[in-house]
């Protein structure tokens, strides 16, 4: 009886002990690393000091309770589950506090980060880092614990290739995703076109990439499939060139057809946002003189440039009305013989 007593007391005396041990830590580890945290302006450092300050205390604890029950060995198959179940309370605590510093520091580098698509990819591998953090330390504890890791290496192994071979596509366009990211082929609300399709880009998943086509339907299409595909994208366009033929009637005067090249230059000339390259008297036509005249319209917006282009035709046709310039239009002329028979004609 007085060896129990002894041992209950050595046991308590040892709890005590770890506690206030813990505690004068705490307090001195907050007080070093607060001065550390002062020295720098970021908001990032007072953050890390807390979150280690909030896993000294309980981490101590369970060290302090852990080696008290020891003391008491009461049975050594307690005693196992008992050492268990501390281990994996304090392996959950450092685990969460990996993971919180983690995306902490993710979530502070995405924000300094002016690129938009690497802010949203670091965003998007927060989850991954997080797995993978909890996978490492699972092992760690079951390794801890004395389990024999070598079936378990063996069937994560089959499991793997298993795993790789279902998933082989889904990784794929993972992968493709992070391409898109880094690599930055168009952007969200970029307009884009391919295979046929012209879209808007409305956001860019881990697998698959939603657009809105000009029709006002979604579409859905694989990350794969865009990163294998030629892309054209408007929204990086600077300047949209303009190539328009205009046929004028083979009746038009020799000085109507020379001044036809410099009124078009006046009209684009004064159409903001647009920039004359070139109007010339080209070829004849079957049934027109044709000219072509080349502009640029200096805005990616499709909507702009089409709104310029209108006022442009549109100034076009009032300027040959007052000059009576006659638009050409598609005509036959067919020549009868005079020569033909009457009676045949008759017959």
């Amino acid at each position: 009886m007085n060896s129990l007593y002894k041992t209950l007391i050595t046991s308590f005396g040892l709890l005590i002990i770890g506690l206030i041990i813990t505690l004068i830590t705490s307090k001195f580890t907050k007080n070093l690393l607060n001065k550390v945290a002062n020295r720098t302006n970021n908001k990032i450092d007072d953050y890390i000091v807390k979150s280690l300050i909030d896993t000294v205390k309980p981490l101590g604890y369970l060290i302090s309770l852990s080696i008290a029950w020891n003391e008491l060995a009461i049975n050594e198959s307690i005693d196992n589950l008992i050492t268990g179940i501390i281990k994996l309370i304090c392996m959950i605590i450092i685990i969460r506090l990996i993971n919180k510093l983690s995306f902490k520091v993710i979530q502070e580098w995405s924000v300094q980060i002016n690129d938009k698509s690497i802010s949203t990819m670091l965003t998007s591998l927060s989850p991954m880092i997080r797995a993978l953090a909890w996978s490492i330390g699972i092992v760690f504890y079951l390794q801890n614990m004395g389990v024999q890791m070598t079936a378990i290496w063996a069937l994560l192994s089959a499991g793997g290739i298993g795993a790789g071979l279902a998933l082989k596509e889904p990784v794929q366009e993972f992968f493709e995703y992070i391409t898109i990211l880094l690599d930055k082929p168009f952007q969200n609300d970029q307009f884009i076109h391919i295979d046929g399709i012209w879209a808007k880009v409305e956001r860019v998943g881990v697998r698959s990439t939603r657009l809105r086509s000009i029709n006002g339907e979604i579409i859905v299409m694989s990350n794969s499939r865009l990163t294998n595909g030629v892309i054209s994208n408007y929204a990086e366009m600077r300047n949209r060139r303009l190539v328009h033929k205009i046929g004028v009637v083979y009746g038009t005067s020799h000085e109507k057809m020379k001044k036809i090249p410099d009124i078009i230059k006046t009209i684009v000339d004064e159409t903001s946002d647009a920039i004359f390259d070139r109007c010339h008297f080209i070829s004849f036509g079957d049934f027109s003189l044709d000219f072509e005249l080349v502009y640029f319209i200096s805005t990616s917006n499709y909507l702009s440039a089409m709104t310029a282009q209108q006022k442009i035709n549109l100034e076009i046709m009032k300027k040959f009305e007052t000059q009576n310039i006659d638009f050409a239009f598609p005509t036959q002329t067919i020549n009868l013989s005079e020569n033909i028979d009457n009676q045949k004609l008759l017959n």
